[in-house]
């Protein structure tokens, strides 16, 4: 793959983001600590060559649909569309060729914005209708990387487009992520089962290892025997959001690492985030410097619409008409604390 390109965005205040066109993948983000020190703060490779054999979601922009479809199978207008199943026996991701795996168009570059363009072609992976589809990443003078994503289509299809960052506040390949405190904004998450799959029921967060509305460390409870936590090997669900009006960005959650005193802040506009603790990780993918990549050596943040949405009629819409407009806008900034 000649064709791949890397890509470093820079502000004024020391912070900087790296991000190849495969994948539209972001290879790293350099923050300060609160002493000044820098550290990049997400796993990846390198160099862009390396993603091609590596984790194949770090740092991606996953579609045409994050997250799971069960059976990898829905219906639009009574028709039914057969996805890849890649996992247990679900489509995960949009399939082994989703968006991650696609060498995305560079539509526009400067100090502190790249902006990337893929056309996925009707049938690609299984999925009905042309979707044209543009990302912009955006890193300010206020230490934010902003991610805006638009997509047309024409015909009915479904979309659910996210960020796969997987981040570890004290640095890529220091350490667990157990000790990070997390605040999520919701009062309710999406139950799953055995497979990970939804089971169409959004459950209040009271009362269970899933309130984190005030700060908990993200590792306090993962030993509980809670059946939700069982079935996901830990943190693998979709916590509900409040809705905020159309196109209007909300504050989900906020993390902080009490070491570091680095903290991230995710604002949305989307209805889901999905929190991640890194459970599949095992060591066996190798980032910078030799340092392996364990369990729980990261966490995600994913804002999204909820999984298997197309098979939940209680769940929002994902369906996108022709004469419709996406769009989506997320934002992780980033901060200290002393």
């Amino acid at each position: 793959m000649s064709q791949l390109q890397a890509f470093t965005l820079r502000n004024s205040n020391g912070c900087e983001m790296a991000a190849t066109n495969y994948g539209g993948k972001i290879m790293s983000v350099v923050t300060p600590d609160k002493y000044g020190r820098k550290a990049d703060v997400v796993l990846g490779y390198a160099a862009p060559q390396a993603y091609t054999n590596g984790n194949p979601y770090f740092g991606a922009l996953i579609g045409r649909y994050a997250n799971r479809i069960a059976k990898g199978r829905f219906v639009i207008n009574g028709r039914i569309y057969q996805l890849p199943l890649n996992n247990n026996g679900h489509c995960l991701h949009g399939g082994p060729d989703g968006f991650h795996h696609a060498v995305w168009q560079v539509q526009r570059v400067s100090a502190q914005q790249l902006c990337l363009v893929h056309v996925s072609a009707d049938g690609e992976s299984g999925f009905p209708g042309e979707l044209k589809c543009e990302v912009m990443y955006t890193l300010t003078e206020e230490n934010e990387l902003v991610i805006e994503y638009r997509a047309t289509c024409k015909q009915p299809t479904v979309v659910n487009l996210t960020h796969h960052g997987f981040f570890n506040l004290r640095g890529a390949g220091d350490g667990d992520i157990l000790d990070h405190l997390l605040t999520i904004y919701a009062h309710q998450f999406c139950p799953i089962d055995a497979t990970l799959i939804p089971t169409g029921q959004c459950q209040s967060v009271r009362g269970t290892p899933f309130d984190f509305l005030n700060p908990h460390a993200m590792g306090e409870r993962l030993a509980q025997p809670h059946e939700q936590l069982i079935n996901g090997n830990g943190y693998d669900h979709c916590w509900v959001l409040q809705s905020p009006p159309r196109g209007q960005i909300q504050l989900a959650a906020e993390v902080f690492e009490p070491i570091s005193g680095r903290t991230m802040q995710v604002w949305t506009t989307e209805p889901g985030l999905q929190f991640y603790s890194g459970n599949f990780l095992d060591g066996t993918d190798v980032g910078r410097e030799g340092k392996p990549y364990g369990m729980r050596s990261a966490f995600c943040l994913e804002a999204q619409h909820f999984p298997d949405s197309p098979n939940q009629s209680a769940f929002p819409t994902t369906v996108l008409q022709p004469d419709e407009h996406y769009y989506q806008k997320t934002v992780y900034r980033f901060g200290t604390v002393k």
